[in-house]
């Protein structure tokens, strides 16, 4: 009797067991994975800079407009050829543009910009001859606007640049011609809007919205949803074509009808700043 109670708990055992092999089996669940967002730089974006610029050492030439100048000019009583040179920095200037970025993460990337900056430049007069006949010059750029396109390859965050475009600013020339007794006997000047071309680079970097220097950028109080800050740093070289002044008699006893003094407007400005970068992800 016992025999046979112990063979049927062993039977029902191994029936269990063979039940409970049969039902599905608890794993744990698969691991969830966030995908990490993609930097690209396609989008709007707007900032502001500040900048450095100079001009490389420029000619003014000055021919005579009379044979009884350009004698002058011969005899070299009358300075025909002088250098000048132009620095300074910028207080603040502005820029805005669109970039579109053919693969996100790494890629190309074409854009087109406009920056508008006070060069603060061109204060300086420089005086020209010995003492008497001197002459006086200056040459200005009183604001300076670059409106180019780009082309640029980003490394990610990390994008490098060249551009190429339309240069336009406020120039001003200006040449004063004194006699042996420090009258001032002849003047002219130039004050307009010219327009010409401009090309250079640059490297720019995007900043996260939650890194540590996102907390100093002024959207942030102000309240403008951006996706990135950025930096950048660029040089750009600029030539507004060039400019003649005519320098005519302003007083009793200057002899002759006066000179026309030519200059070249072109220089180089070193800029950097920083943009808030809207749109992209």
């Amino acid at each position: 009797m016992i025999k046979k109670f112990l063979l049927a708990t062993v039977a029902a055992g191994l029936a269990t067991a063979a039940n409970a092999a049969d039902l599905p089996r608890r794993a744990a669940p698969p691991p969830i994975f966030t995908p990490v967002p993609v930097f690209t730089w396609t989008g709007f974006y707007g900032g502001l800079e500040s900048a450095y610029s100079f001009s490389d050492s420029q000619r003014v030439t000055t021919y005579g407009v009379s044979p009884v100048n350009q004698g002058f000019i011969a005899s070299g009583v009358r300075n025909g050829n002088a250098r000048i040179s132009n620095e300074g920095f910028a207080n603040i200037g502005g820029t805005a543009g669109y970039n579109y970025q053919f693969t996100p993460g790494s890629g190309i990337v074409v854009g087109i910009a406009n920056s508008i900056d006070w060069t603060d430049t061109g204060k300086t007069r420089y005086a020209v001859g010995a003492t008497g006949n001197v002459s006086y010059f200056r040459q200005s750029t009183d604001w300076l606007g670059t409106l180019t396109g780009r082309v640029g390859y980003a490394f990610d965050r990390v994008m490098v640049y060249g551009l190429g475009g339309l240069a336009y600013g406020n120039v001003f020339n200006d040449a004063r011609f004194y006699n042996t007794a420090g009258t001032l006997n002849f003047a002219g000047r130039y004050d307009d809007f010219k327009t010409g071309y401009a090309y250079g680079g640059g490297i720019e970097f995007a900043l996260p919205t939650d890194s540590f220097f996102s907390n100093f950028a002024v959207g942030r109080y102000l309240g403008i949803k951006y996706d990135a800050i950025t930096v950048k740093a660029e040089y750009v070289h600029y030539d507004l074509g060039s400019q003649s002044v005519a320098v005519g008699p302003i007083a009793a006893g200057a002899l002759g009808a006066g000179y026309v003094s030519r200059f070249k407007n072109e220089g180089n400005i070193v800029r950097a700043g920083f943009n808030y970068k809207f749109g992209g992800f």
